[in-house]
């Protein structure tokens, strides 16, 4: 009997019915409302006053108090912005406990590729196959991707990659926005470190969290939006996802036009052109 509720709890994880299996039950609708202001503010969080900032923290550091959405946006804000590399971000991110994701997830899936790559795409969470190896756009999704790279002259030796959320989410759901803006201050520093010249969303919520849009990924593709980056600004580029394309063939063309945009856009950084677009 206890082997089979096991069983069962599982393949609801897997499935995504993870509401059931904690200690205590939640208000969805209230973290919803909750959520709201939350994402509203995660970029202003940083300039927040420091008065604020303490006193989220002063309420995480309290034994036996359950932390608001401010407390933990504050010491993810905290954590990232102390990171100095790299690996200092995915250490300090790997014992960060303010995204529920972390429980159900079997790995963190930081990034891939080139750490000092001129181009940097994010994507939104991970899927089963990332989950299992740890790293992102592995599965069928992925090998779509690198076809696509491979297209303008591209591989990962040549690219970084990452994702807004680095846990997968149980059975491949949409990520919360509360567990997205847990993780937002990470994928910011780790934007920041890798530094590229190019940025690219890959997918509406890849391209609505970190460049601020509302619109469809469909009106927001085509054209270059500036990503702020402490005192500059990367040039930021909207693409369909290719776990979209995968299921809307269709649309390839226009994830055609998409990348020559960006081998446009690259070539003026390189005295070689990138790739070559038949």
């Amino acid at each position: 009997m206890a082997a089979g509720l096991t069983g069962l709890l599982r393949w609801y994880a897997e499935m995504g019915v993870d509401i059931a299996v904690d200690d205590a039950p939640h208000d969805r609708f209230a973290e919803s409302r909750a959520s709201i202001g939350v994402r509203a503010d995660m970029r202003g969080l940083a300039a927040a006053p420091p008065e604020t900032i303490e006193i989220s923290r002063r309420v995480m550091r309290e034994p036996g108090t359950a932390l608001p959405p401010e407390a933990i946006a504050a010491s993810a804000w905290d954590q990232a912005a102390a990171a100095q590399s790299l690996g200092d971000l995915r250490e300090r991110l790997s014992r960060f406990e303010g995204c529920g994701l972390k429980a159900t997830a079997t790995r963190l899936v930081f990034g891939d590729g080139n750490p000092s790559a001129d181009v940097m795409f994010v994507g939104e969470a991970p899927g089963a196959d990332e989950d299992r190896e740890g790293v992102p756009f592995v599965g069928r999704a992925g090998q779509l991707l690198d076809k696509m790279l491979a297209s303008i002259g591209l591989d990962r030796g040549k690219v970084y990659i990452a994702n807004v959320v680095p846990w997968r989410p149980p059975g491949n759901r949409t990520p919360t926005p509360l567990e997205t803006a847990a993780c937002l201050p990470f994928t910011r520093r780790q934007i920041e470190l890798v530094d590229p010249k190019i940025l690219v969303c890959l997918g509406a919520a890849s391209a609505q969290t970190l460049l601020g849009g509302k619109e469809g990924v469909m009106r927001m593709r085509g054209r270059w939006f500036a990503y702020p980056a402490g005192n500059t600004e990367i040039r930021a580029l909207a693409m369909l996802h290719p776990a979209f394309l995968l299921r809307q063939p269709a649309h390839k063309k226009l994830a055609w036009q998409d990348l020559r945009m960006l081998a446009k856009e690259m070539n003026t950084y390189r005295p070689t052109p990138v790739g070559s677009c038949p």
